[in-house]
C-alpha cells in the first residue's frame, strides 16, 4: 500500500523532505476529513506524488494550513498541503486501495480466503471506490481508467490458465503491466487540469506509463520468491521472465520517465526530480538488491545497484509479523520493522548524509552523496 517512493532522511535534502512529509501529512488529513479516519489506511506515498506534481506545475507555492501536533511527528504541529492536488491524491489512494482489496478478493489470497473476511473487505472496497469516485467527480476527473484497471488485470492474469506461457494466448509481460500504465498515465495528465498547464498533458501521460510500468514490475521481482512459494500468480513467472530480463524492462521505464520528467513545464521541479527520477531508480536497485541479482551491466559496487551487504533479517512471519504490519500501516509507513529497514539501509547506507543541511550546506553534501542526477541537493537554489 505504501508504493515504491520511499524517501530517506540520509538521501533527500531537508527542505524536500519537509515539503514531502507536508504532502504526505496533507493527503492523511484530506481522508480524514472528507472519509473518516478509517479511509487514512490508505494513504499510499505513491498517489502522493498527483499532489506533488500539481504543485510542481504551479509558478507558486500551494497553499498550507497548519495542523495539530501528530505523534508520528514527535507530537509537534507542522504546515500541511491544502489544495486540489492533494484532494487528487486522496481520490487516487482510494481508488487504488479499492482495487487492490479487490483483487485480493479475488484471488483468495491469505485471510482473504476465509468467507466472512472477504465479505466485510469486499464491503469496504465499494465504500472506497464510491467514495473516491465521488471526490474524482468534484475535481473534474473521470476515474474510470483507475475503477477499471483491476477488472482488467483479473481478465489477464486469468487468461494464462487456459494458454501457455509464451503462446500466442497468453498475454505478454506489456499486456500485464497496461491497466497499471492506463491508471497512472491518467492520474498523472489530470494534474495539469489541476495546474493551468494542458500543454504538460502528453509527457505527464508518458511519465505516468514509466511509473506506473516501474511499481508493477518492481512489486512482482519484490514477490517471486514469495510468490513461487505460495502458487499465487506472478506476472514474472507467468510470463517465463527472468530476472536479468526484467532488470532491463525496469531500466528501460526509468529511461522513459526521466525523458518525460525532463519535457515537462514545472516551475517548481525539485520535488518530482527527487522523487520521481531518483527514488525510482533507488527502488529499482533495491528490489533487485533484495532479489539477488543487480541486473546485466550493474555489477556490485557500480552506481546502478547497491553493494554487497549484510543479508537483510527475515520477516519472522505469525502474530508478530501481523502486530509489525499493523503499525507500519497506522503510521503511514514513517515506522518499519526491522526486517523492512535493513532493505533500505542497504542502499541508503552509502549515501549516508545525516548531519549535513544539503540546501544549507550544499559543498559538503554534494562531494558526501552524489545522487542519480550527481547530486542530492540538487534542484534545491544552490551552485
Amino acid at each position: 500500500m505504501f508504493g515504491i517512493v520511499r524517501p530517506c532522511r540520509h538521501v533527500m535534502c531537508k527542505g524536500l523532505y519537509a515539503d514531502w512529509m507536508g504532502h504526505l501529512c496533507g493527503l492523511c488529513l484530506a481522508l480524514r476529513d472528507e472519509h473518516g479516519h478509517l479511509s487514512r489506511l490508505v494513504t499510499n506515498y505513491d498517489g502522493l506524488l498527483v499532489s506533488v506534481l500539481t504543485e510542481a506545475q504551479s509558478p507558486t507555492s500551494t497553499s498550507r494550513r497548519r495542523a495539530g501536533p501528530c505523534a508520528l511527528r514527535g507530537f509537534k504541529g507542522a504546515d500541511v498541503v491544502e489544495s486540489e492536488g492533494v484532494r487528487l491524491a486522496a481520490s487516487v489512494s482510494l481508488l487504488l486501495a479499492a482495487g487492490k482489496v479487490s483483487d485480493h478478493v479475488a484471488d483468495g489470497d491469505g485471510v482473504y480466503a476465509h468467507r466472512p473476511v472477504a465479505a466485510g473487505a469486499t464491503r469496504l472496497a465499494g465504500r472506497w471506490s464510491s467514495a473516491g469516485a465521488a471526490m474524482a467527480g468534484t475535481l473534474g476527473f473521470d476515474p474510470t481508467p483507475l475503477t477499471a484497471a483491476a477488472d482488467r488485470q483479473t481478465l489477464l492474469e486469468r487468461a494464462p490458465a487456459q494458454a501457455p506461457p509464451g503462446s500466442s494466448a497468453a498475454p505478454g509481460l506489456r499486456e500485464l503491466t497496461g491497466p497499471t500504465e492506463d491508471a497512472v498515465a491518467a492520474a498523472f495528465a489530470h494534474t495539469a487540469v489541476l495546474a493551468g498547464k494542458p500543454h504538460n498533458r502528453e509527457a505527464l501521460e508518458a511519465a505516468g506509463r514509466g511509473f506506473g510500468k516501474l511499481a508493477h514490475l518492481i512489486d512482482a521481482v519484490e514477490d517471486l520468491a514469495d510468490d513461487r512459494t505460495s502458487g499465487a500468480y506472478n506476472p514474472l513467472a507467468a510470463t517465463g521472465t527472468g530476472l536479468d530480463e526484467a532488470r532491463r524492462h525496469c531500466d528501460a521505464a526509468h529511461a522513459e520517465l526521466r525523458a518525460a520528467v525532463d519535457e515537462l513545464d514545472m516551475p517548481r521541479p525539485s520535488l518530482t526530480r527527487a522523487l520521481l527520477v531518483r527514488e525510482t531508480g533507488s527502488a529499482v536497485s533495491r528490489a533487485f538488491t533484495i532479489a539477488g541479482t543487480h541486473g546485466p551491466g550493474h555489477p556490485p559496487g557500480d552506481p546502478g545497484a547497491p553493494p554487497g551487504q549484510r543479508p537483510p533479517k527475515q520477516d519472522p512471519g505469525g502474530l508478530l509479523s501481523l502486530a509489525c504490519a499493523a503499525l507500519t500501516c497506522c503510521t503511514c509507513g514513517l515506522y518499519r520493522p526491522a526486517w523492512d529497514e535493513d532493505r533500505e539501509g542497504s542502499f541508503c547506507e552509502r549515501f549516508d548524509c545525516s548531519g549535513y543541511d544539503c540546501c544549507g550546506n550544499c559543498g559538503n553534501c554534494c562531494s558526501c552523496c552524489p545522487g542519480e542526477d550527481g547530486c542530492c541537493c540538487d534542484g534545491c537554489g544552490c551552485d
